[in-house]
């Protein structure tokens, strides 16, 4: 046999340690697959921020370059220090009830001593289904003055009417309330989902070195939810610093601005001011302030003891 043939053989041969190369539309192909997911991300993604980095620094209609004005303008800006006071509140005040609440229900609804435990997760996660703007005007009819639901059970129980979305303090817990309906059992779930990831064997080493419900909560449970922790906490965060759907559909900014945030200032300076140079500003600087913060969460909370 010629030594043609015999390495023509080879190559045919089944099992033969020779790999065939791939050809060049093989190699490409993934590439191809990628493809339209790149270009949405680049057009829906990047050049928005991109775009919105430009603005930033240009002011009018014919986006002329002004340089660090609006950054100038903004840090000497009283309402948009009113509106970081407002939104410092709803993160100060609901992200810790919220996470709280989430985890007792997320206790709660992982106890073997509860019945139609699957029906009630689906209960307490059914709110974070409803849409925004939906569930906005479903609170704003509860809150109203006088035509509200809640106004008219305080009158069936003979107590005065309350102004809840009329008076600074309490349109500000309103939008409170509506944020803990909306979002508490979704947070629930993520609690839940690692709960449930704890290996059983640590609650029965517990036992039997003789902990008590408490301690098994305090050594094992609570160590064992810290990734989860770390997580919901990071992720509430950011989006209460981000609140705009229940001011703007409740109170829409008010009274007086006591609920709005930095979302909603940005948005009256973009979409109703349309100084959108200025509105960008504010986008990276919010972007900014979430940024430090989560990296703070992180290094705090993932913080081995």
């Amino acid at each position: 046999m010629s030594n043609h043939a015999l390495r023509t053989a080879t190559r045919a041969r089944p099992g033969s340690r020779t790999e065939r190369r791939p050809r060049l539309g093989e190699r490409q192909a993934p590439y191809v697959f990628l493809l339209p997911m790149a270009l949405l991300f680049l057009a829906f993604k990047l050049y928005p921020f991109g775009y919105s980095a430009w603005l930033s620094f240009t002011t009018g209609s014919e986006e002329a370059y002004v340089g660090l004005d609006n950054y100038t303008r903004l840090f000497g800006d009283e309402l948009f220090y009113q509106a970081l006071r407002n939104t410092a509140f709803f993160v100060v005040v609901q992200v810790p009830v919220m996470l709280l609440l989430a985890l007792v229900l997320a206790v709660a609804l992982n106890s073997v001593l509860l019945r139609f435990r699957r029906t009630l997760r689906l209960v307490f996660f059914l709110p974070v289904v409803m849409g925004l703007v939906a569930y906005g005007i479903l609170f704003g009819a509860l809150f109203a003055n006088d035509f509200g639901t809640v106004n008219a059970l305080l009158a069936d129980l003979g107590l005065p009417r309350v102004n809840w979305l009329g008076d600074p303090l309490t349109a500000r817990f309103s939008v409170v309330l509506a944020m803990l309906w909306h979002y508490t059992g979704y947070f629930s779930v993520i609690f839940l989902a690692q709960l449930q990831s704890i290996p059983d064997e640590l609650y029965d080493a517990a036992a039997t070195d003789g902990a008590g419900a408490w301690q098994k909560f305090r050594h094992v449970t609570l160590p064992g939810l810290r990734p989860a922790v770390v997580l919901t906490t990071v992720m509430a965060t950011a989006g209460t610093l981000q609140l705009f759907d229940e001011p703007y559909v409740l109170t829409n900014g008010g009274p007086d601005g006591a609920t709005t945030t930095i979302g909603l200032y940005m948005y009256l300076n973009g979409f109703t001011y349309f100084d959108f140079g200025y509105a960008s500003a504010i986008g990276w600087v919010l972007t900014a302030i979430i940024a430090v913060i989560a990296l703070v969460q992180v290094k705090v909370l993932g913080r081995e003891r």
